[in-house]
């Protein structure tokens, strides 16, 4: 017996590790941190294919192969193939036929040759005259019939794909059961329009006629589908050509049909499928511009690939209201591109699936929402990539994982109760198990249980080869007891002007605040956090709105504003250590006026910066350092900020956009160090 081993090719690998959702979360979050929607995000996704799975194409490398293969095609041939190689058979015919008659002196012969003279130009009417015709030469009979059987096979392909080859060598009963298949089909679509038509009756017609199926169809409607858009494809090809052209090639079709008894037929068919597939191109003219001539089946199956391209084209561009991977035919990959573009689309609809199901995306109402699950997803993201860049050897707890980070062990425990959130104490706890009788001692076949008095049993029992096992109850649970650190009330003001856009700023921006509160969520629970976005008016900002946030197109820069409410938030905390920090890209344009109403002015009024210097100096009396992250080097903004570390103390950084959450987040760390 013999083995061979090799690449596994029959779909996607069964021993791959499932693909990770929260990585495709995280590529989609740069683009929406940039300002993208969370649809366009997707979308962009899906075109690029998966991050780290360099085996598996995106949308983008679908459509660069449906457009080369559709080049293709129209580079194929021409449509008038059948027509040119009828016209040559019986141009050959009619030569023959008087090389056989030029010999005779006879009358008869004269009259003939007078006959072959006078046949029309139109291939199909010359071709009607002479099925008449008593031919003198055996070889133009013989090439006459090879012209009638070329044509018969030529119109059957072009509706039904696997009839050319049954009919290489047709015979009467050859036919005749063409014929007979053709009234069953329509009798069964007949009977489904009545609503009579069941699957028995569908598979009783596939086992008496589907050898002449090669598409092996499951069900009615898969035939329909098949029948339809190749019918459709020879209206298309009709249609493309030039009107002499159109005319022949439908009146030798016409003339075909007749002769083989099958034209009511398939007359009824095709207004069976017509009315079934109204949706299809049934008459769009198509563009092929090859050389070489194409037989009419072959023809028809270019057209009907282009025609399935096409529409693969569209569902695949995406670009449409509503559109979803959902739309895209499987078949019409498979037919066009192979397995393995399959396998690749079943990924790609993997991810959208489980990015909803997994509860990080939500469609409501139409329309792709990030949910707080996402969002927090983004902010731990945003802290790994903050922290990556941190130097490796600066000292710091924000790469602590210990449980209880929010607090210091005392060294004492207590009975858990629900709700707490300290470290279990396990020593103390399993203490517990064993001593109120949990301890149970298998030796054997058989258990028994060992409380305090029998504890020295035990251990003999598990030095015999026995084994122990602690079964707990909920009062057996002690939790180690955690002194609570300092808290910090945290105040992260952050600039929404239109400039932080221009400048290329907005993206990091939103990042450090993702991160800033991923982190105090994670390291500080005890904190108390706040987002304040400003721009001609200040506002605080919720952590899920924080990714799908934009910029404002307004002119004004209210730093008073955003003050403002930053000191409500520390006075609402006057036990906790007040973290001031701000993110600007320009000096203040504008303040709140006493009637709530924003005051713009630029170059800024003396009035907007004493009201914003009287608001730092406020933080100051609050003990609140104010440190401020300048994202521009504007001469006015560098004045302005230093004159508030002038009379706050606090410290003024000039960080790229690539390094602000660095700077942000350390700065945080060494303050609360500091606290």
């Amino acid at each position: 017996m013999a083995f061979r081993y090799g690449e596994y090719h029959d779909g996607p690998d069964p021993l791959a590790p499932p693909y990770d959702v929260r990585a495709a979360l995280d590529e989609m979050g740069d683009a929406i941190l940039s300002g993208s929607t969370p649809v366009h995000a997707l979308r962009d996704l899906l075109k690029r294919g998966l991050p780290g799975t360099q085996d598996r194409g995106g949308l983008d490398d679908m459509l660069k192969q449906v457009r080369r293969r559709r080049r293709d095609l129209r580079e194929r041939g021409r449509l008038d193939g059948t027509l040119e190689k009828a016209r040559a058979l019986l141009d050959k015919a009619i030569g023959q036929e008087r090389a056989e008659l030029f010999p005779d002196p006879s009358d008869e012969a004269r009259l003939r040759e007078a006959g072959l003279d006078a046949l029309p130009e139109d291939t199909a009417a010359a071709i009607q005259e002479l099925s008449t015709y008593e031919w003198r030469s055996a070889a133009a009979r013989r090439t006459f019939e090879e012209l009638r059987d070329l044509l018969r096979r030529e119109v059957l392909d072009s509706q039904f794909r696997g009839l050319r080859d049954a009919l290489t060598n047709p015979d009467p009963e050859a036919m005749e059961r063409v014929r007979q298949m053709m009234s069953d089909l329509n009798d069964m679509l007949d009977k489904d329009a009545r609503g009579e038509h069941t699957q028995a009756d569908f598979d009783a017609f596939m086992a008496k006629h589907g050898d002449l199926f090669p598409e092996k169809p499951r069900d009615l409607e898969e035939l329909v589908d098949i029948l339809a858009r190749r019918a459709a494809a020879t209206q298309r090809m009709l249609a493309s050509m030039t009107p002499r052209q159109r005319e022949e090639l439908a009146g030798l079709i016409n003339q075909t049909l007749d002769q083989a008894g099958l034209s009511e037929q398939m007359r009824r068919l095709g207004e069976a499928l017509h009315a079934r597939r109204p949706d299809l191109a049934w008459n769009a003219p198509e563009r092929l511009t090859g050389e070489e001539p194409l037989g009419m089946g072959d023809a028809v199956t270019a057209l009907e690939e282009l025609a399935d391209l096409t529409q693969l084209e569209t569902a695949l561009r995406q670009d449409y209201p509503g559109a979803r991977l959902d739309d895209i035919d499987e078949a019409a990959v498979r037919r066009a591109l192979g397995r393995s573009a399959v396998d690749d689309l079943e990924a790609l609809k993997r991810i959208e699936r489980e990015l909803e199901e997994q509860g990080y995306l939500l469609r409501r109402r139409g329309k792709l929402e990030l949910t707080p699950k996402a969002v927090r997803r983004l902010g731990e993201t945003a802290l790994r990539r903050v922290f990556s860049s941190l130097d490796a050897g600066r000292r710091g707890d924000h790469d602590q994982h210990d449980a209880g980070s929010a607090g210091e062990l005392t060294g004492s425990s207590r009975p858990w109760r629900f709700g707490d959130e300290q470290p279990i104490d396990v020593v103390r706890t399993l203490v517990n198990g064993v001593r109120s009788g949990g301890l149970a001692i298998r030796t054997g076949q058989e258990t028994t249980r060992a409380g305090r008095e029998t504890s020295r049993t035990g251990r003999d029992a598990v030095r015999a080869g026995g084994r122990a096992a602690v079964r707990l109850s909920v009062d057996d649970f002690e939790i180690a007891e955690t002194e609570r650190r300092s808290a910090a009330a945290v105040c992260l003001l952050v600039d929404l002007s239109y400039s932080m856009a221009l400048r290329g700023t907005w993206a990091a921006a939103k990042q450090t605040a993702l991160a800033l509160q991923a982190l105090v969520a994670s390291k500080f629970p005890q904190d108390a956090v706040q987002i304040i976005g400003f721009s001609n008016y200040a506002r605080v900002l919720q952590p899920d709105e924080l990714a799908g946030l934009d910029w404002d197109m307004v002119q004004g820069t209210n730093l008073h504003h955003a003050l403002l409410i930053a000191g409500r938030h520390l006075d609402r905390h006057p036990d906790f250590e007040p973290v001031v920090l701000v993110v600007t890209d320009g000096e203040p344009t504008a303040h709140l006026m006493r009637n709530g109403r924003s005051a713009f002015e630029w170059p800024p009024s003396s009035e907007t910066l004493e009201l914003t210097l009287s608001e730092v100096d406020k933080m100051t009396r609050r003990r609140a350092t104010l440190n401020v992250f300048m994202l521009a080097a504007d001469d006015r903004l560098k004045e302005f900020v230093d004159e508030v570390a002038r009379r706050n103390g606090g410290r003024v950084f000039s960080p790229s956009a690539e390094r602000l959450g660095e700077y942000v987040v350390s700065d945080f760390l060494r303050l609360r160090r500091a606290r």
